[in-house]
């Protein structure tokens, strides 16, 4: 999720469970331990671009880490001779803690992939139930920890967070309604998914990108389910699955690394490779287009002697949102959907 509503439910949080023991003090501790997971962007290896992509979202964002990473923001407060004693040092640390475990479940409801078992397990969680960035839930957290402060009383901040509760199950609802259009979509196709994946696109949760495996090939759609209407789709491509036995004889040579199978760990397996650049090997839950598959991050594998085995390529920050396509999909003005048999 971005940095600011993480920020936001953090504050909520801290403030609604020990404001009143706190002050503003639990508000400024959540939103701060709500925002220091994110720490582990800084951690890369110039030999190495997947360090970087193996660590984000990994321990600092953990179940187990939690009171620790908190224990560290929560130190902050021991500058001042006030805060050292342990009657109100505790409650500021479960504060930061609160906070601490809201930025790694709420990354867990996205797509992305968070590793919240480690060191246990380094398995993904993502649960697809709400977008990276969402107004709707953002601005009502806001709107929720403003109240809340001006008025010094916790109920705007609790509301707000009945409300983000709520609009994280309608995503999961929304999340069973498109699985189960792509379903009827795979069978009308005569096909049988091996696999399937639904994520929620930009800023809303009624059109979802849909992935499914078949017969040995990455098949992505895009699904509406409107709130109070039924389920539309604009059927895209497909494209073969890679995987380790897929690469070519000079790739399986430059691999000592195990560079493809880290990136397809981070991917969820869903690699294939670039139609406008067969030698790069994409991350096709992410595109930055809905006309075809274009994108957004890959690997590509160097020649003898670079100093790096592959090269990761990000392209976020060429990401451009039309808005006026955007809000015709959302608002079901999209004429390229149709309705699903």
């Amino acid at each position: 999720m971005d940095p600011v509503t993480h920020v936001l439910l953090g504050a909520n949080l801290a403030h609604a469970a020990f404001g009143r023991r706190l002050g503003r003090a639990a508000a400024l501790v959540g939103g701060l331990a709500a925002f220091a997971p994110d720490a582990d962007v800084f951690i890369h290896s110039a030999a190495d671009p997947l360090v970087a992509i193996a660590h984000h979202r990994g321990f600092t964002h953990s179940l187990a880490f939690a009171p620790v990473g908190a224990a560290v923001v929560a130190a902050l407060w021991l500058v001042r001779p006030t805060w050292r004693d342990r009657s109100r040092w505790l409650p500021l640390w479960a504060a930061a803690t609160l906070a601490w475990l809201s930025h790694a479940l709420l990354d867990a409801a996205t797509s992305y992939g968070t590793q919240l078992l480690w060191p246990f397990s380094t398995a993904r969680a993502g649960w697809d139930l709400i977008a990276i960035i969402d107004p709707v839930f953002t601005l009502a957290l806001l709107a929720g920890l403003v109240a809340a402060l001006w008025r010094g009383t916790a109920r705007p901040a609790v509301v707000a967070l009945a409300f983000a509760a709520a609009y994280l199950a309608l995503g999961g609802v929304q999340h069973g309604r498109a699985r189960a259009a792509q379903e009827r979509l795979a069978a009308s196709r005569g096909h049988a998914p091996v696999r399937a994946e639904i994520m929620p696109t930009l800023a809303n949760n009624l059109v979802w990108r849909a992935l499914y495996e078949h017969d040995g090939r990455i098949h992505a759609d895009r699904i509406r389910v409107g709130w109070f209407s039924g389920a539309t789709v604009r059927e895209g491509w497909s494209l073969p699955l890679v995987r380790a036995a897929d690469l070519t004889p000079a790739e399986i040579a430059r691999d000592r690394r195990n560079s493809f199978a880290r990136f397809a760990w981070f991917s969820d397996g869903w690699v294939a490779r670039s139609p406008a650049e067969p030698a790069l090997l994409a991350d096709m839950r992410y595109t930055l287009s809905a006309e075809a598959f274009d994108p957004i991050w890959g690997i590509r594998f160097t020649a003898e002697g670079a100093p790096t085995e592959v090269e990761w390529l990000n392209r976020a920050r060429d990401r451009r949102v039309n808005l006026g396509d955007t809000w015709r999909e959302i608002s079901g003005a999209d004429e390229h959907f149709r309705v699903l048999p």
